[in-house]
C-alpha cells in the first residue's frame, strides 16, 4: 500500500508498526497522546487503561503545555518538555512513534519537532484502525521506565506569535487558515471556552481538520489534500499561518502541508483561545 502522504518519513502504517514489534527490540517508543477537552468529563488515560498497542506509554498534552500561560495549550519551556518526555525513557537517538484515538498526533508531532527532535511518526489510522483490526493490545497502567537525558531545545522555528498574527490581518504577508469547523468559524456557535469571544480573524479561510481524514481515520492522499486547499481558495504560493481554537487541530493542517511539499509554514501557538480574548482584535462574524 502506498503512503497516503507525499511525506513518508512522518507516517507509519499499521501493518509496518506491527511488524516492527514483533522484531528485534530497538530504540524505539510507542506513545499514545490521546487527549480530551477538559470539559468533556472523561480522560484519555481511562481510556489508555482499557486498551492500547503492548508497550505503549501514555503522554498528555496537559503536562506538555505551560502551566504558566494565561492560554491553553501552549508550548512549554524546553526544561519541562525535556523532563516530561525523557520521564517516559525517550533518548535523543529514540523513534518516537505517535498515536491517539482522535485529532491530537500532529500537534505532538509539531511539538517533537519545535524542540529539536525529527525522529518522529504519527500511526496513520491511530487507535481506530489498529483496532479495528483486531491486532494485538494491553490494557492497565503504563509499565514503569528508567527515565533518560531527553535534549529538548526551543529554536521558534514554526510558530507564529499574537503579534505576527496581527501584523498579517493587518499588512498581509502571508496566508491564515482556520481548521476550526465552520459553525464556530463562522462566529455561529460559541468558542467553545468560558469568556473568549467567537467569530474569526480578518482575512482567514476556513479548512476544517476533519476534511484531511477518510472514514477509517487516515490521512487523505496528497492529492485531495491540494485540491481541499485549492476548493477553500488557499493560495500556496504564499507563507501560511495556520490556526484553530488553541493550536490542536491547527497542527493537522501543518501536516498535510508539508505532505504536498509546502513547508513554508508557522503554526499560531495561541489560536483562537488567544486572539478572541483580546480586547482590540477585530472578531468578525457571518451573518446567519
Amino acid at each position: 500500500m502506498a503512503d497516503p502522504v507525499g511525506k513518508s518519513d512522518w507516517l507509519i502504517e499499521t501493518e509496518t508498526l506491527a511488524a516492527l514489534l514483533a522484531g528485534p527490540a530497538a530504540d524505539r517508543v510507542v506513545l499514545d497522546c490521546s487527549w480530551y477537552l477538559p470539559d468533556a468529563g472523561k480522560h484519555a488515560l481511562d481510556d489508555f487503561r482499557r486498551g492500547h498497542i503492548p508497550g505503549a506509554r501514555f503522554i498528555d498534552l496537559t503536562d506538555i503545555s505551560d502551566p504558566t500561560s494565561p492560554y491553553v495549550n501552549m508550548l512549554p519551556t524546553a526544561d519541562l518538555f525535556a523532563s516530561v518526555v525523557g520521564g517516559l525513557g525517550i533518548g535523543g537517538g529514540t523513534q518516537v512513534i505517535i498515536y491517539d484515538a482522535g485529532y491530537v498526533s500532529a500537534r505532538i508531532w509539531w511539538m517533537f519537532r519545535a524542540f529539536g527532535h525529527d525522529n518522529i511518526k504519527i500511526l496513520n489510522g491511530g487507535w481506530r484502525k489498529w483496532r479495528d483490526e483486531g491486532r494485538a493490545a494491553e490494557t492497565g497502567d503504563p509499565a514503569p521506565v528508567a527515565p533518560r537525558d531527553f535534549p529538548a531545545r526551543a529554536t521558534g522555528a514554526g510558530v507564529a506569535t499574537l503579534s505576527d498574527v496581527r501584523q498579517i490581518t493587518e499588512q498581509g504577508g502571508a496566508v491564515i487558515i482556520d481548521a476550526r469547523t465552520a459553525a464556530r468559524f463562522d462566529g455561529h456557535e460559541g468558542s467553545g471556552y468560558p469568556g473568549v469571544a467567537s467569530g474569526y480573524m480578518p482575512g482567514a479561510i476556513n479548512t476544517p481538520w476533519a476534511l484531511f481524514f477518510d472514514a477509517s481515520h487516515r490521512f487523505v492522499s496528497p492529492e485531495r489534500a491540494a485540491q481541499i486547499f485549492a476548493e477553500r481558495g488557499v493560495d500556496l504560493s504564499q507563507p501560511i499561518v495556520t490556526t484553530c481554537g488553541s493550536g490542536v487541530t491547527a497542527s493537522i493542517l501543518g501536516f498535510m502541508l508539508e505532505a504536498i511539499g509546502h513547508a513554508d509554514w508557522r503554526l499560531y501557538d495561541g489560536s483562537w483561545h488567544e486572539w478572541g480574548q483580546q480586547p482590540d482584535t477585530p472578531k468578525l462574524k457571518k451573518p446567519l
